[in-house]
């Protein structure tokens, strides 16, 4: 007699601490029959909104929506957070069949007539209706919400929308799978000193701990993986030069190459996609569709952006290429530099003009020293206090979980941090919630999520990270933080649920205090012998701050470029994307040896989600802002003001997107954002 299959744990109440899910009892087999049920519990919700006798109130219709499907929406975070950072074929399979379906149920309820004519009917008559400005606010996002996804197109427009959205779903899963599997199933494996040589400590640590990861257990055997936080490195300091290029192509080749994880032909069909979207729509391109819902809100005023910089940051990098250029010639190298060569030069540069160099820096920024550094810097700002909760389990052992506490004691929010590489987690960082804040029906806690790739150190050795790697994790705390202060009453307006060209305002600010001196004496300490950042390394760090900036400022905006070039095409059929992206990169003037950050065949902001399309600009937009505001704080004369910080709080990360954001940010400001200070800051203009 066969045994009982197990009890679902999705389909019971998530009775964890938190109200945080079973992570260890769940299988991917329990999400098809959670969905199942999800999506009947959330359909029954909307066909009685729409179904109701009563007239369409603010209350009855607007409240009631956002109230509706919050056991799909915390299955939709669960299933996203594991289908990225811990991930299995079992689960990836799951993502594939679910893709559509999930998609087909957006379509219900956006394409559902009589729950539109509520909203219409509401939104004519907002100016009457007597509503509170979050009310009002949550009205018009949610019109434009329905209008976006569809909701006016009739008969065969919107029959042919829908098969659209669930084709692109299927499409944007597939994408992210084989970007995923390319990263996973690379290795450059080195086997002795020849293969190590001009490899650090802190390096060859990693890559060891990479080969102990993937199985490679045989001694002195070390890995070396697609993980920005051991590839980077890896290129930085490799003697290598043939390894060198032999891991740049395969970083610079994920998803481009024929076979099952091929991208080229799946871009050129989301491409097509998008295109007839935005035409169905009433637009030229898929670019003037998405802009229209952005702070920039057309392309010339992106486009204007993007050429304010890319010439004085091709110059910058023309003027690095001579510092690189010279210690070639001192080395006596004949070869011309070519972009797996660039990263090796600089370090020469940076270690010869600056006295700097990154295996000296990385022992006095060990990852734990680091994050207290951040909690640090949120409770002088705001108040708050990170408690770690290591009897409370994630999903991964990994994983570590806090609880955020106000200067009143009151807990405001749950913290997950999820900070290293492994095989089963996609690259890059992130952000994401297990639950948005809100107060609608519900005293909702956030549970905010926090996802970084860093290479792990040996057992027993800390993880040191470099400058950049601390950069990245002030970036997605701000994230988090933002996440963590939210105080509205709708879940819709909650957290980082803001226009996308604002929603890097708070994390890119963040990561001003990073490089304070005041943070940096206090924390950044040597790993072993506990003694402080020296002074005369600070000044040096200081001093290189804006050193290769003109090649990174160039890499960004060759990628932010060529994605708006791309969506920008008014044309049905879609280019082959790898001869768009070199004939772009052909007329830009593209300096090949700098190369971009994100090819068009892995560029997962844009083709994992469409959340980026057209959208890549928005960290040089928020970086407006960014540098601007923290003006504010250099205007007071302290990185912790706390009138500034209260100001930013009240003003800025508490608000969501219950406030339209321009005038969210004059509101902090008082003014509008100025350019000069992102400019100055990297560099690209005198100080």
């Amino acid at each position: 007699m066969s045994a009982a299959p197990a009890a679902n744990p999705l389909l019971s109440a998530w009775t964890g601490p938190y109200g945080l899910p079973p992570f260890e009892a769940i299988e991917a087999g329990h999400f098809e029959p959670a969905f199942d049920a999800a999506l009947a519990a959330h359909r029954a919700e909307l066909d009685a909104i729409a179904s109701q006798p009563a007239a369409p109130t603010f209350e009855n219709t607007l409240a009631a929506l956002d109230r509706a499907g919050r056991a799909l929406t915390a299955l939709e975070h669960l299933f996203s957070t594991l289908s990225a950072s811990a991930s299995s074929p079992e689960l990836q399979a799951v993502q594939r069949r679910m893709a559509a379906p999930l998609a087909a149920h957006t379509n219900a309820i956006y394409l559902n007539a009589a729950l539109f004519a509520r909203v219409e009917a509401l939104h004519e008559q907002r100016a009457a209706l007597g509503l509170t400005p979050e009310q009002r606010r949550l009205l018009e996002r949610v019109h434009l919400d329905f209008v976006r996804a569809g909701a006016r197109l009739q008969g065969a427009d919107r029959d042919r929308y829908a098969a659209n959205m669930e084709r692109q779903a299927e499409l944007n899963t597939r994408f992210a799978q084989n970007v995923l599997a390319d990263e996973s199933g690379y290795q450059l494996v080195l086997r002795g000193e020849r293969d190590l040589a001009g490899l650090p400590d802190f390096v060859r640590a990693a890559a060891r701990q990479a080969a102990l990861d993937r199985g490679q257990v045989e001694e002195g055997v070390h890995v070396v993986t697609l993980s920005r936080s051991l590839i980077v490195p890896f290129l930085t300091f490799s003697e290598r030069r043939d390894l060198r290029e032999q891991a740049w192509r395969a970083w610079v080749g994920r998803g481009d190459a024929t076979g099952e994880t091929d991208n080229r032909v799946l871009v050129r069909e989301l491409l097509a996609l998008r295109h007839e979207q935005a035409t169905l729509h009433g637009h030229r391109s898929f670019a003037d569709y998405a802009l229209a819902d952005t702070m920039a809100g057309r392309q010339s005023a992106v486009q204007a952006l993007l050429d304010q910089v890319w010439e004085p940051a091709k110059a910058a990098a023309a003027r690095e290429r001579a510092m690189l250029d010279e210690v070639r010639e001192q080395l006596g190298h004949d070869l011309s530099i070519e972009a797996w060569d660039w990263r090796w030069y600089a370090e020469k540069v940076r270690q010869q003009r600056f006295q700097l160099d990154e295996a000296e820096v990385k022992p006095y920024f060990p990852l734990d020293a680091m994050v207290r550094a951040m909690f640090d810097c949120a409770e002088r700002l705001y108040g708050l206090r990170f408690v770690e909760q290591p009897q409370v389990a994630g999903y991964h052992p990994d994983v570590k979980v806090h609880e955020v506490r106000g200067e009143d004691g009151r807990l405001r929010g749950v913290f997950i941090q999820d900070n290293f590489a492994r095989p089963t987690k996609r690259s890059g960082a992130w952000m994401n919630a297990l639950r948005w804040q809100a107060r609608n029906g519900i005293d909702a806690l956030p549970i905010i999520l926090n996802n970084n790739n860093f290479a792990k150190g040996a057992p027993g050795e800390p993880t040191l990270l470099s400058f950049d790697d601390v950069r990245t994790l002030f970036h997605e705390f701000g994230h988090g933080l933002h996440g963590l202060l939210s105080d509205v009453e709708f879940e819709r307006l909650s957290g980082t649920q803001v226009l996308r060209d604002f929603v890097e305002l708070p994390s890119q600010l963040m990561e001003h205090w990073m490089a304070e001196p005041a943070v940096l004496k206090q924390h950044a300490r040597h790993h072993r012998t506990g003694e402080p950042l020296p002074d005369a390394l600070l000044a040096r760090l200081k001093a290189a701050a804006t050193f290769n900036q003109g090649y990174e400022t160039v890499r960004y905006c060759a990628s932010a470029l060529v994605d708006l070039a791309i969506h920008a095409r008014e044309e049905a059929e879609a280019p082959d994307p790898v001869a768009f992206e070199r004939e772009t990169l052909e007329r830009l003037g593209l300096p090949p040896a700098v190369g971009m950050n994100h090819r068009l065949t892995h560029f997962q902001h844009l083709f994992s989600g469409s959340y980026y399309a057209s959208g890549y600009y928005v960290y040089l937009w928020a970086e407006v802002l960014d540098c601007d505001a923290f003006e504010a704080f250099v205007e007071a004369g302290d990185p912790f003001d706390r009138s500034v910080a209260r100001s930013l709080l009240d003003n800025i990360l508490s608000v969501g997107n219950s406030r339209e954001p321009g005038a969210t940010y004059r509101a902090f400001r008082g003014r509008d954002a100025r350019v000069e200070p992102m400019l100055k800051g990297r560099g690209l203009v005198p100080a």
